[in-house]
């Protein structure tokens, strides 16, 4: 952990001097991406796969960088400069809790009864948690690095991000509790296709206070959040904003080939290279989500928070993160489609959606009858806006799962039941659940 430097700029302002002059306008202002930009559609090859996202150089479109931070000593440089920006937190926790049928935490009375979405008590609920959050360290091949997680249970069970442990040679995981006790760790199981992982704490102490996990299905835009995190290596740092959107189809690289496509939860909270693994937690105290990424402007100088921050949210979390104590691994939903982006009319109203390009055989999707040149606008009465967000929503689906897909055909609306599968049930190595026609990613902080 660093010291922080007290700024030398920074003197008790005289009151009988005038007042400073105006600041001038920033240089290089950031600008808001065009959203005509944003979705613009990268043409597919001739056997309906996606065209590598290295292909499509829009300059305003946004780039969702994971979230893993370098030990460099730049980076702890440029982590001082903001230090008086961000807020390390102390206090107790009191929360009580029980486990659910996933295994996970359940809270019994809310972590800080006294704070809610109306009159949030950031100060009461960053005591309250404090325990729960770890900073993690990585030693890899490629050399080292920094990240964040939430214990979820008195077993020293951790959960993070994929990116942030996988590739971690023996013995090169180590995790600092809040308290600043620092343990060696092993990997439980990852998840490269939703980019969560379980570590475990080698000999956990008894004391370990598990944070709560709760429902992110009940999260609302604009509902007030807190992320908690190692941003730059430093530790326990607090910042708060709001749910700027929900199902927000988010895609990156993935620690394998795999792309990680997620319907994530998008927060305006300041989080940076440092947060990933890190827990987003509501006004109560109760974990909605898993920080993972943020939004930069491809060629922009920025490689840091532009309030366009990213989470997995936290049912799908606690699933994949209950497979993995388990099992070690992870069942994925199934659909058999390849998919571009697209529009489709029906009834005078034309609509974004998912165009279905190539249906497997023997899959979910052609057991129910979806045919090439559908087009997916809804499904289970949420829209979907073109392949990549038909992707996110599959995968955070269960294999076994039913829903109902509203399809556009031949001008007409039809309701099509399907239930999915799991993933390697089907030949899913000839053609993905989904091949989403645009993509984003970007290098590994």
């Amino acid at each position: 952990m660093s010291t922080h430097v007290p700024d030398p700029d920074r003197t008790t302002p005289d009151p009988s001097a005038p007042p400073p002059p105006p600041r001038p306008p920033l240089a290089n202002p950031v600008h808001a991406p065009d959203p005509t930009a944003f979705w613009a559609v990268a043409p597919a090859d001739a056997g309906g796969s996606a065209v590598p996202p290295t292909s499509v150089a829009v300059a305003s479109r946004p780039r969702w960088w994971p979230l893993a931070g370098t030990a460099t000593a730049a980076a702890l440089a440029a982590s001082l400069l903001t230090a008086g920006l961000t807020g390390a937190f102390t206090g107790a926790s009191d929360q009580t809790s029980s486990l659910d049928a996933l295994g996970r935490q359940e809270s019994v009375s809310v972590p800080v009864a006294g704070s809610t979405g109306t009159t949030p008590d950031w100060q009461a609920v960053a005591a309250t948690v404090r325990d729960s959050v770890v900073a993690i360290d990585v030693r890899s091949a490629q050399g080292t690095g920094q990240g964040s997680g939430v214990v979820i249970d008195a077993d020293g069970n951790i959960l993070t991000n994929d990116h942030v442990v996988s590739g971690a040679v023996d013995g090169g995981l180590r995790v600092t509790l809040a308290d600043g006790r620092v343990h060696p760790a092993t990997i439980v199981g990852t998840d490269p296709t939703t980019d969560l992982a379980v570590i475990r704490l080698t000999d956990p102490p008894e004391d370990l206070s598990p944070a709560v996990l709760g429902s992110s299905d009940v999260v609302r835009v604009g509902a007030p959040v807190m992320a908690v995190g190692n941003p730059l290596g430093l530790d326990s740092t607090v910042t708060t904003g709001i749910v700027s959107a929900l199902d927000r189809p988010v895609t990156t690289s993935g620690s394998s080939d795999e792309t990680v496509v997620t319907n994530a939860i998008q927060i305006d909270a300041a989080i940076n290279p440092g947060n990933s693994g890190g827990p987003l937690f509501d006004a109560s105290g109760e974990v909605i989500g898993i920080t993972s990424s943020i939004a930069t402007l491809s060629g922009g100088s920025s490689s840091g928070s532009i309030g366009l921050g990213f989470a997995i949210p936290a049912d799908l979390a606690a699933r994949v993160a209950d497979q993995l104590i388990t099992d070690g691994t992870v069942e994925h939903a199934f659909l058999g489609v390849s998919l571009s982006d697209g529009t489709a009319t029906a009834s005078g109203t034309t609509r974004r959606g998912a165009v279905v390009e190539e249906v497997t055989a023997d899959s979910p999707a052609g057991d129910a009858g979806i045919r090439v040149g559908d087009v997916v606008v809804a499904i289970d009465g949420d829209p979907v806006n073109g392949a990549e967000s038909l992707t996110a929503f599959v995968r955070e689906r269960a294999a076994g799962e039913g829903s109902t897909l509203t399809v556009v055909r031949s001008g007409e609306v039809v309701e099509v039941e399907v239930t999915f599968a799991v993933r390697q049930a089907v030949a899913a190595a000839v053609v993905p659940e989904v091949t989403p026609e645009r993509g984003r990613s970007g290098p590994r902080g």
